[in-house]
């Protein structure tokens, strides 16, 4: 089931079956974006809502287009800016993204991701006649993301059957989900926080939106108020007990009986062991993970925006 040949993959790809590979965010459950068959499956393995669109990925601006209607000048900017790299567009779809991908809207979600081993997958599916490959987090819905191969296995290799594949591409280097930009109107909006900021995309754009996230009428891969979850439930910013899990910035110290996950140095570091610790917490069997969360205006928002999910999934099953 594991393998490292980019053109295997790429076949099996095309022959319609999954393949989860790594990107620089987190590992994604990839499948022919136009073969609605396939598609269907990532939603069955991941037990995922029909109704939640998925992000096209496609390894370059040109391929991008192919998914579009119409793309405004400023997210033209941001694209060239950020692409590859770890934000997601939100744009007037083509008559290529059907309602399967979509979520039944008049949007497509699409990036271009910066993992070499993502594009080189995507080059080759897309010399082989691929248009596109949806791939969403390969994991259950509402848990954490996997950012190595060996999660990817431990979350969904059960569901994988012997012809898909797991492109091993080591520890994923953001570590959290892409920055989320609706496109579709007059200004940009964020859907999603991430690694790209409010600050970068409004100095991109030289245009004034809305700093804060607002409800909002498009759907985005995980918009939802509980998501990123662990089985343990997960408190934020309160004082760990003895047997707690314990994950905070390296110059917190670790109260007397709690387990200690995690100890980042910079909230880069932060946000690429986040979702491994949690996991951590998972496999020492821990009943509560306490996290102290970073502060800051950058990828800590991301950061921040992940937890609150994360603990708002975990209170709601106690």
């Amino acid at each position: 089931m594991t393998n490292n040949n980019v053109k295997v993959a790429a076949r099996t790809l095309k022959m319609g079956k999954l393949v989860a590979f790594p990107t620089e965010t987190v590992y994604g459950l990839g499948a022919d974006a136009t073969n609605s068959e396939a598609v269907a499956r990532v939603y069955s393995v991941k037990n995922r809502p029909l109704h939640h669109p998925l992000i096209v990925h496609v390894s370059s601006l040109k391929q991008a287009t192919l998914w579009v209607n119409e793309m405004p000048e400023y997210a033209r900017k941001l694209a060239l800016e950020f692409w590859p790299g770890p934000m997601t567009l939100i744009l007037s779809r083509s008559n290529l993204a059907q309602g399967f991908i979509t979520g039944n809207q008049a949007t497509v979600a699409i990036r271009i991701p910066s993992h070499p081993i993502a594009i080189d997958l995507l080059m080759e599916f897309e010399s082989l006649g691929g248009a596109g490959v949806a791939a969403p987090s390969a994991n259950k819905f509402g848990a954490v993301s996997p950012t190595s191969c060996n999660d990817v296995y431990e979350e969904i290799g059960v569901a994988l059957s012997n012809e898909d594949l797991i492109l091993d591409g080591g520890k994923c280097d953001v570590g959290i989900e892409s920055t989320i930009i609706d496109c579709s109107s007059n200004v940009p909006r964020i859907l999603r926080p991430g690694a790209i900021t409010y600050e970068e995309i409004s100095h991109v754009t030289e245009l004034k939106f809305p700093r804060k996230i607002t409800s909002s009428q498009v759907k985005a891969p995980g918009t939802l108020d509980s998501h990123y979850a662990p089985k343990a439930r997960v408190k934020l910013d309160t004082k760990a007990k003895q047997g707690d899990g314990f994950i905070a910035m390296a110059g917190i110290p670790t109260p007397e009986g709690a387990i200690r996950l995690s100890a980042p140095l910079t909230s880069k570091e932060y946000a690429r062991e986040l979702y491994s610790a949690l996991r951590l917490g998972d496999q020492q069997k821990l009943k509560t993970i306490v996290v102290i969360q970073p502060k800051g205006t950058g990828i800590e928002i991301g950061i921040r925006e992940r937890l609150m999910k994360s603990a708002n999934y975990t209170n709601k099953l106690t």
